[in-house]
Protein backbone atom coordinates (compact mmCIF):
# COMPACT_ATOMS: atom_id res chain seq x y z
CA UNK A 1 0.00 0.00 0.00
CA UNK A 2 1.11 3.55 -0.95
CA UNK A 3 1.87 5.27 1.86
CA UNK A 4 -0.31 8.13 2.59
CA UNK A 5 1.36 11.98 1.10
CA UNK A 6 2.03 14.13 4.08
CA UNK A 7 2.34 11.20 7.02
CA UNK A 8 5.95 11.76 8.57
CA UNK A 9 8.00 8.78 8.67
CA UNK A 10 11.49 10.82 9.76
CA UNK A 11 10.21 12.17 12.87
CA UNK A 12 12.05 14.80 14.90
CA UNK A 13 15.88 13.60 13.73
CA UNK A 14 14.50 15.59 10.56
CA UNK A 15 14.97 18.51 12.38
CA UNK A 16 18.95 18.33 11.53
CA UNK A 17 19.98 20.45 9.26
CA UNK A 18 23.20 22.14 7.53
CA UNK A 19 23.37 24.65 10.54
CA UNK A 20 22.25 22.45 13.62
CA UNK A 21 25.13 19.65 12.30
CA UNK A 22 28.25 22.68 12.08
CA UNK A 23 27.08 23.69 15.62
CA UNK A 24 27.62 20.12 16.68
CA UNK A 25 31.04 20.11 15.21
CA UNK A 26 32.08 22.41 17.37
CA UNK A 27 31.32 20.49 20.44
CA UNK A 28 34.81 18.38 20.32
CA UNK A 29 37.98 20.03 22.04
CA UNK A 30 40.12 17.30 22.85
CA UNK A 31 39.72 15.06 19.46
CA UNK A 32 39.21 11.46 21.61
CA UNK A 33 36.66 9.20 19.91
CA UNK A 34 35.15 7.12 22.14
CA UNK A 35 33.16 3.80 20.77
CA UNK A 36 29.92 3.43 22.00
CA UNK A 37 28.90 -0.46 20.91
CA UNK A 38 28.70 -2.89 22.85
CA UNK A 39 29.88 -5.81 20.80
CA UNK A 40 27.99 -8.77 18.88
CA UNK A 41 29.00 -12.40 18.98
CA UNK A 42 26.81 -15.63 18.42
CA UNK A 43 24.92 -16.61 20.91
CA UNK A 44 25.05 -13.33 22.96
CA UNK A 45 21.98 -12.21 25.14
CA UNK A 46 19.18 -10.51 23.31
CA UNK A 47 16.07 -9.08 24.53
CA UNK A 48 12.87 -11.32 25.05
CA UNK A 49 10.98 -11.67 21.71
CA UNK A 50 14.08 -11.21 19.30
CA UNK A 51 15.73 -14.78 17.86
CA UNK A 52 19.39 -15.35 18.72
CA UNK A 53 21.99 -13.81 16.97
CA UNK A 54 24.28 -16.33 14.61
CA UNK A 55 26.92 -15.98 13.09
CA UNK A 56 27.82 -19.13 11.09
CA UNK A 57 30.56 -19.88 8.74
CA UNK A 58 28.58 -20.26 5.16
CA UNK A 59 32.14 -20.73 3.03
CA UNK A 60 35.57 -21.96 4.25
CA UNK A 61 38.87 -22.18 2.78
CA UNK A 62 39.06 -26.25 3.85
CA UNK A 63 35.80 -26.43 2.39
CA UNK A 64 35.75 -25.33 -1.02
CA UNK A 65 39.08 -26.50 -1.50
CA UNK A 66 37.81 -29.81 -0.64
CA UNK A 67 34.38 -30.02 -2.30
CA UNK A 68 36.05 -28.37 -5.71
CA UNK A 69 32.99 -26.82 -6.46
CA UNK A 70 34.13 -22.84 -6.76
CA UNK A 71 35.21 -22.57 -10.64
CA UNK A 72 37.09 -19.31 -10.06
CA UNK A 73 39.23 -20.97 -7.85
CA UNK A 74 39.85 -24.67 -9.18
CA UNK A 75 41.32 -22.58 -12.83
CA UNK A 76 44.15 -20.29 -13.01
CA UNK A 77 44.44 -20.19 -8.95
CA UNK A 78 48.84 -20.63 -8.89
CA UNK A 79 48.39 -18.66 -5.61
CA UNK A 80 45.98 -20.90 -3.82
CA UNK A 81 43.48 -18.64 -2.72
CA UNK A 82 40.61 -19.37 -0.85
CA UNK A 83 37.93 -17.12 0.96
CA UNK A 84 36.22 -17.45 4.27
CA UNK A 85 32.59 -16.00 3.76
CA UNK A 86 30.00 -16.28 6.79
CA UNK A 87 26.05 -15.76 7.67
CA UNK A 88 24.49 -13.61 10.23
CA UNK A 89 21.13 -14.52 11.30
CA UNK A 90 19.45 -12.84 13.97
CA UNK A 91 17.59 -9.41 14.76
CA UNK A 92 18.64 -5.81 14.11
CA UNK A 93 18.07 -5.21 17.97
CA UNK A 94 20.67 -7.39 18.55
CA UNK A 95 23.45 -5.45 20.92
CA UNK A 96 23.69 -1.64 20.89
CA UNK A 97 20.98 -0.24 18.38
CA UNK A 98 18.09 2.35 17.43
CA UNK A 99 14.27 1.56 17.18
CA UNK A 100 12.71 2.14 13.89
CA UNK A 101 9.54 3.67 14.71
CA UNK A 102 7.84 0.73 12.65
CA UNK A 103 8.91 -1.14 16.09
CA UNK A 104 5.83 -0.56 18.14
CA UNK A 105 2.21 0.31 17.62
CA UNK A 106 -0.86 0.54 19.70
CA UNK A 107 -4.31 0.77 19.97
CA UNK A 108 -7.19 -0.79 17.88
CA UNK A 109 -5.79 -0.01 14.41
CA UNK A 110 -2.61 -1.37 15.47
CA UNK A 111 -0.71 1.93 14.17
CA UNK A 112 2.95 3.03 15.06
CA UNK A 113 4.21 6.78 14.33
CA UNK A 114 2.70 8.46 11.47
CA UNK A 115 -0.79 7.14 11.74
CA UNK A 116 0.14 4.27 9.78
CA UNK A 117 -1.21 0.56 10.58
CA UNK A 118 0.26 -2.45 10.98
CA UNK A 119 -2.90 -4.07 9.61
CA UNK A 120 -1.97 -2.43 6.29
CA UNK A 121 1.49 -1.43 6.12
CA UNK A 122 3.47 -4.75 7.58
CA UNK A 123 4.21 -7.29 4.98
CA UNK A 124 5.71 -10.94 4.68
CA UNK A 125 8.84 -9.02 4.04
CA UNK A 126 8.77 -6.46 6.63
CA UNK A 127 7.07 -2.77 7.47
CA UNK A 128 6.65 -1.02 3.94
CA UNK A 129 6.57 2.66 6.26
CA UNK A 130 8.82 3.83 8.85
CA UNK A 131 11.32 0.95 8.57
CA UNK A 132 15.00 1.03 9.02
CA UNK A 133 15.98 2.81 5.93
CA UNK A 134 13.94 5.68 6.70
CA UNK A 135 16.36 7.25 10.06
CA UNK A 136 18.54 9.59 8.56
CA UNK A 137 22.37 9.66 9.69
CA UNK A 138 22.50 11.18 13.14
CA UNK A 139 25.27 13.78 13.96
CA UNK A 140 24.28 16.08 16.40
CA UNK A 141 24.98 17.16 20.21
CA UNK A 142 25.45 14.59 22.27
CA UNK A 143 24.42 14.18 26.25
CA UNK A 144 25.73 11.89 28.76
CA UNK A 145 23.24 11.98 31.76
CA UNK A 146 24.48 9.89 34.81
CA UNK A 147 22.42 8.72 36.77
CA UNK A 148 24.19 6.05 38.95
CA UNK A 149 26.72 8.32 39.86
CA UNK A 150 24.36 11.09 41.15
CA UNK A 151 23.65 7.90 43.15
CA UNK A 152 26.66 7.04 44.40
CA UNK A 153 26.41 3.44 42.75
CA UNK A 154 28.03 1.54 40.31
CA UNK A 155 25.27 0.18 38.81
CA UNK A 156 21.26 0.99 39.45
CA UNK A 157 19.52 -1.74 41.11
CA UNK A 158 16.72 -4.21 39.48
CA UNK A 159 13.78 -2.60 38.07
CA UNK A 160 14.71 1.20 39.67
CA UNK A 161 12.94 4.10 37.85
CA UNK A 162 14.77 6.93 36.72
CA UNK A 163 12.00 10.06 37.26
CA UNK A 164 12.03 13.32 35.82
CA UNK A 165 13.83 15.08 39.55
CA UNK A 166 16.94 12.46 38.98
CA UNK A 167 17.27 13.37 35.67
CA UNK A 168 17.27 16.77 36.76
CA UNK A 169 19.76 16.24 39.33
CA UNK A 170 22.40 14.70 37.78
CA UNK A 171 22.07 17.18 35.23
CA UNK A 172 22.60 19.96 37.75
CA UNK A 173 25.83 18.16 39.19
CA UNK A 174 27.16 17.62 36.06
CA UNK A 175 26.56 21.51 35.21
CA UNK A 176 24.99 20.58 31.71
CA UNK A 177 22.00 22.27 30.19
CA UNK A 178 19.89 20.06 27.56
CA UNK A 179 19.23 21.82 24.04
CA UNK A 180 16.85 21.46 21.14
CA UNK A 181 18.26 18.36 19.11
CA UNK A 182 20.60 16.65 21.51
CA UNK A 183 20.47 12.92 21.64
CA UNK A 184 20.05 12.12 25.00
CA UNK A 185 22.30 8.61 26.97
CA UNK A 186 21.07 8.06 30.19
CA UNK A 187 23.56 5.67 32.30
CA UNK A 188 22.23 3.33 34.33
CA UNK A 189 25.50 1.51 35.09
CA UNK A 190 23.98 -1.89 32.83
CA UNK A 191 27.18 -2.34 31.03
CA UNK A 192 29.45 -2.16 33.74
CA UNK A 193 28.07 -5.83 34.39
CA UNK A 194 26.38 -6.61 31.07
CA UNK A 195 26.78 -9.61 29.69
CA UNK A 196 27.52 -11.50 32.66
CA UNK A 197 24.13 -13.37 33.41
CA UNK A 198 24.99 -13.94 36.97
CA UNK A 199 24.65 -10.86 37.51
CA UNK A 200 22.46 -8.93 35.09
CA UNK A 201 19.15 -10.41 36.84
CA UNK A 202 19.89 -8.36 39.95
CA UNK A 203 20.19 -5.37 37.89
CA UNK A 204 17.94 -5.92 34.76
CA UNK A 205 15.03 -3.33 34.37
CA UNK A 206 16.58 0.16 35.68
CA UNK A 207 15.64 2.29 33.41
CA UNK A 208 13.47 5.99 32.89
CA UNK A 209 9.93 6.37 34.05
CA UNK A 210 7.34 7.84 31.17
CA UNK A 211 7.45 10.82 33.33
CA UNK A 212 11.24 11.08 32.52
CA UNK A 213 11.15 10.37 28.50
CA UNK A 214 8.36 13.53 28.76
CA UNK A 215 10.82 15.59 30.53
CA UNK A 216 13.31 14.85 28.17
CA UNK A 217 11.12 15.09 24.95
CA UNK A 218 10.10 18.50 25.96
CA UNK A 219 13.70 19.94 26.36
CA UNK A 220 14.10 19.03 22.57
CA UNK A 221 15.77 15.54 22.32
CA UNK A 222 15.58 14.06 18.82
CA UNK A 223 16.60 10.56 20.13
CA UNK A 224 17.00 8.90 23.51
CA UNK A 225 19.52 6.15 24.34
CA UNK A 226 19.98 3.89 27.47
CA UNK A 227 22.52 1.48 28.28
CA UNK A 228 19.98 -1.70 28.91
CA UNK A 229 17.89 -3.45 26.63
CA UNK A 230 15.06 -1.44 27.10
CA UNK A 231 15.82 1.98 27.69
CA UNK A 232 12.30 2.26 30.07
CA UNK A 233 12.27 1.19 33.77
CA UNK A 234 10.72 -2.85 33.14
CA UNK A 235 8.00 -3.50 34.57
CA UNK A 236 6.48 -0.13 34.00
CA UNK A 237 4.30 -0.53 37.00
CA UNK A 238 1.23 0.90 34.27
CA UNK A 239 -1.37 -1.83 34.05
CA UNK A 240 -2.34 -0.30 30.79
CA UNK A 241 0.80 -0.45 29.31
CA UNK A 242 3.72 -2.35 29.37
CA UNK A 243 6.27 -0.27 27.84
CA UNK A 244 4.82 3.66 27.64
CA UNK A 245 8.18 4.95 27.07
CA UNK A 246 8.39 3.59 23.90
CA UNK A 247 4.78 4.26 22.80
CA UNK A 248 5.45 8.13 24.13
CA UNK A 249 8.80 8.62 22.55
CA UNK A 250 8.15 6.26 19.36
CA UNK A 251 4.82 6.13 18.43
CA UNK A 252 3.46 9.45 20.05
CA UNK A 253 6.39 11.81 19.14
CA UNK A 254 8.54 10.75 16.67
CA UNK A 255 12.15 10.15 18.66
CA UNK A 256 14.37 6.86 17.99
CA UNK A 257 15.29 5.01 21.26
CA UNK A 258 19.16 3.50 21.02
CA UNK A 259 19.48 0.45 23.41
CA UNK A 260 22.17 -1.14 24.96
CA UNK A 261 25.06 1.87 24.64
CA UNK A 262 27.91 1.49 25.84
CA UNK A 263 28.66 4.50 27.76
CA UNK A 264 31.26 3.22 30.57
CA UNK A 265 34.14 4.83 28.60
CA UNK A 266 32.37 8.49 28.75
CA UNK A 267 31.60 7.92 32.70
CA UNK A 268 35.02 7.18 33.89
CA UNK A 269 35.91 9.88 31.94
CA UNK A 270 32.98 12.11 33.12
CA UNK A 271 32.58 13.60 29.40
CA UNK A 272 29.03 14.60 29.68
CA UNK A 273 28.63 16.80 26.26
CA UNK A 274 30.16 15.88 22.97
CA UNK A 275 29.85 15.70 19.49
CA UNK A 276 27.35 12.13 18.71
CA UNK A 277 27.25 10.27 15.24
CA UNK A 278 25.36 7.11 14.81
CA UNK A 279 24.72 5.81 11.46
CA UNK A 280 21.92 3.34 10.93
CA UNK A 281 21.89 0.62 8.20
CA UNK A 282 19.43 0.99 5.57
CA UNK A 283 17.65 -1.65 5.53
CA UNK A 284 14.21 -1.96 4.35
CA UNK A 285 11.53 -3.30 6.26
CA UNK A 286 13.77 -3.76 9.45
CA UNK A 287 12.03 -2.34 12.77
CA UNK A 288 15.56 -1.19 13.65
CA UNK A 289 18.80 -0.87 13.04
CA UNK A 290 22.35 -2.25 14.33
CA UNK A 291 24.41 0.59 15.11
CA UNK A 292 28.31 1.69 16.11
CA UNK A 293 27.69 5.08 17.32
CA UNK A 294 30.55 7.06 18.37
CA UNK A 295 30.96 10.08 20.81
CA UNK A 296 33.77 12.74 20.17
CA UNK A 297 34.89 15.01 23.03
Amino acid sequence: MTPTPGHDQVGLVGRLDAVSVLDALRAPTRGVVYDLDATRWNGMPVGPGHPQFQVLTYRSAPGSRNQGDMDFLEHGNAAQLRVNTDLIMGTVHTGTHIDAFAHVCCGPAAEWFGGYSAFDQLGDFGALTCDASTIPPIVTRGVLIDVAADHSVPCLPRATAITSADLASALDKQQVELRENDVVLVRTGYMSIWPDITRTSEYAGAGIDHGAAVYLADRGAIAIGGDTEALEVFPSGNPDNPLPVHIELLQRRGIHILELVDVEALAADQVFEFLFVCLPLKIRGATGSLVRPIAIA
